[in-house]
């Protein structure tokens, strides 16, 4: 049983039977859910950055922030589940400028890749950010993320900076988007 507090349906045709069943549901992150997606996560963050980040060190970026971050009324936890399982997810808190939030953990399960997820989710949480007052999205993603940085850059963000590891900054590929309300009509 999970502690679902808003569902969304993703466009899936009902005509026909092999369409998976995807949505979108907003929980928190204790939700059982989503624990193998951080899980896997965190694994890959592992594997990615061995050698430059210590283990202990990513365990405790995944738990850096309190789940209270991710609750509305200023934050939001959306997972993409397909036949109940989450395959995809993000969240997103308040960042420090006033109207901005941060997106935080996009991600889609490594048995689910090359389908366009990270992209739906990235387009929910900016559409729920939206719902929320927010009107700038901050994020960072690591320099060993190749996949997330093509992701933000062919969805509209602008890059802020870029530093990989050994540079005199901090590693890391920092991005902003200023949200526009869509149109009806």
């Amino acid at each position: 049983m999970t502690d679902a507090t808003l569902t969304s349906t993703a466009a899936a045709s009902p005509q026909s039977p092999t369409v998976p069943d995807d949505r979108f549901v907003y929980v928190s992150v204790h939700d059982p859910l989503a624990q193998p997606l951080l899980e896997e996560l965190a694994y890959e963050y592992s594997s990615r950055y061995a050698g430059l980040v210590d283990k202990d060190e990513i365990a405790k970026e995944m738990q850096r922030y309190p789940a209270e971050a991710f609750a509305p009324p200023q934050g939001a936890f959306v997972l993409l589940l397909r036949d109940g399982q989450a395959i995809a997810g993000g969240a997103f808190m308040p960042h420090a400028d006033p109207g901005t939030t941060e997106f935080k953990r996009i991600w889609a399960s490594r048995n689910h890749r090359r389908q366009g997820l990270a992209r739906r989710v990235l387009a929910e949480l900016e559409a729920q950010a939206l719902r929320q007052g927010y009107t700038r999205v901050y994020l960072g993603t690591g320099p060993r993320q190749p996949e997330a940085v093509g992701l933000y850059q062919t969805s509209g963000y602008t890059l802020l900076s870029s530093h990989d590891f050994g540079e005199d900054e901090p590693p890391g590929v920092l991005f902003e988007k200023h949200l526009v309300p869509q149109r009806e009509g």
